[in-house]
């Protein structure tokens, strides 16, 4: 491990991840979050995204609108409620706001459409994993072209700087462990991590093994794999990473997710021969994530190969908001870019403490 300007740990690949950090310094980046849904958020348990079944078909939408609006006198799609704890999405809105970050969000395929602007990219949301039959193969086909289209015009408009490349899928640390298991990594199974402060394994595993046992795909072909067992987010977000990196920097924020990506992004540069700048990568997320001891982050990245890992040391333990502090307990950790958003403040100058003060206004106005 290597602490970066005091703020920033690297995990792995120290050196790649000290390059990429260094050159990106002082830059404004562009953020963008891709929604999706998968019908897996709807199994009892699975996430902590939302404190009922029902609640958490709308979390992506309510996420988004927080993420773009702030806080209102009324909502369109209001912060579901969390059995313990508060979104992360708190974290990403108090840099967006401090920074006047530019924002695009993407819809890859959700129950209904966003309250604020986005990118209809024209996927739709997936069934549940354990069916092994998530998305038509001719939608994810669809979706991957739409990426790798948005990640050309994405670093053109990035220019000297670089994309964080966040998500909001419920469930999707469940969808992350079947396309790692079905791209050969089967030791991910108790590596992942998930909003709960214990991860679940056992629960994920039965569904994942359940889902690969159901599909009839050819899990050579890195896009059968995301229709037998993926979601609409990972096909989108694999993609404009693919071709945004080969002129800019990219931020993979989040965790399990992202480096369920990761390996995808590799999977599909070697099956199809493209000419990916993998150096341009990196994963970014929170030191929750990170230091999860009922999962192994660095552990999977470890699997996975050649991926950076970078967190932020945001830390809420002195937190004036018990719904914060709880973070501190591994609920929530991570999600809608909050890892990858902190370390762009801290590239940007603002340190842990400031940031913390920031993310403490907003909620005052909540």
């Amino acid at each position: 491990m290597m602490l970066f300007k005091n703020d920033i740990k690297i995990y792995t690949q120290l050196e790649q991840g000290k390059r990429w950090l260094n050159k990106y310094i002082n830059c404004l980046p562009l953020f963008t979050c891709t929604l999706g849904f998968t019908n897996t958020a709807l199994i009892e348990g699975i996430s902590t995204a939302g404190a009922t079944v029902d609640s958490r078909r709308y979390t992506a939408l309510a996420d988004a609108e927080f993420l773009v609006k702030g806080v209102q006198t009324k909502s369109i799609f209001p912060l579901p409620p969390l059995d313990v704890g508060i979104s992360p999405t708190f974290i990403s809105r108090a840099v967006v706001e401090k920074f006047n970050l530019p924002v695009i969000i993407f819809n890859a395929g959700l129950l209904q459409s966003p309250s604020v602007a986005n990118i209809d990219l024209g996927g739709k949301s997936a069934n549940c994993v354990s069916t092994g039959k998530a998305l038509p193969l001719d939608t994810v086909k669809h979706l991957y072209q739409e990426g790798l289209k948005w990640g050309k015009i994405l670093a053109q408009q990035a220019e000297d700087s670089y994309l964080i490349l966040s998500e909001c899928v419920v469930g999707g640390t469940t969808t992350a462990l079947a396309v790692l298991t079905a791209l050969g990594i089967e030791e991910a199974q108790d590596k992942v991590n998930s909003s709960h402060p214990v991860c679940n394994h056992q629960q994920k595993w039965e569904i994942v093994s359940r889902g690969l046992k159901n599909s009839n795909y050819n899990f050579n072909d890195p896009l059968e794999i995301i229709a037998a067992v993926g979601d609409p987010m990972q096909i989108v977000v694999s993609a404009i990473a693919l071709s945004a990196s080969k002129t800019v920097g990219v931020m993979l924020a989040g965790g399990t997710q992202m480096l369920a990506i990761y390996a995808l992004i590799k999977a599909l540069n070697r099956y199809y021969n493209l000419e990916t700048c993998l150096d341009n990568i990196i994963v970014g997320t929170t030191r929750w994530v990170a230091e999860d001891t009922t999962g192994d982050t660095v552990g999977l990245a470890q699997l996975i190969g050649d991926v950076s890992v970078c967190a932020t040391q945001l830390n809420f333990s002195n937190s004036r908001f018990p719904s914060l502090q709880v973070y501190e307990q591994g609920f929530v950790k991570e999600g809608v870019g909050a890892g990858g958003s902190a370390i762009a403040s801290h590239l940007l100058g603002m340190t842990k403490e400031e940031l913390l003060s920031v993310i403490e206004k907003i909620i005052l106005q909540f």
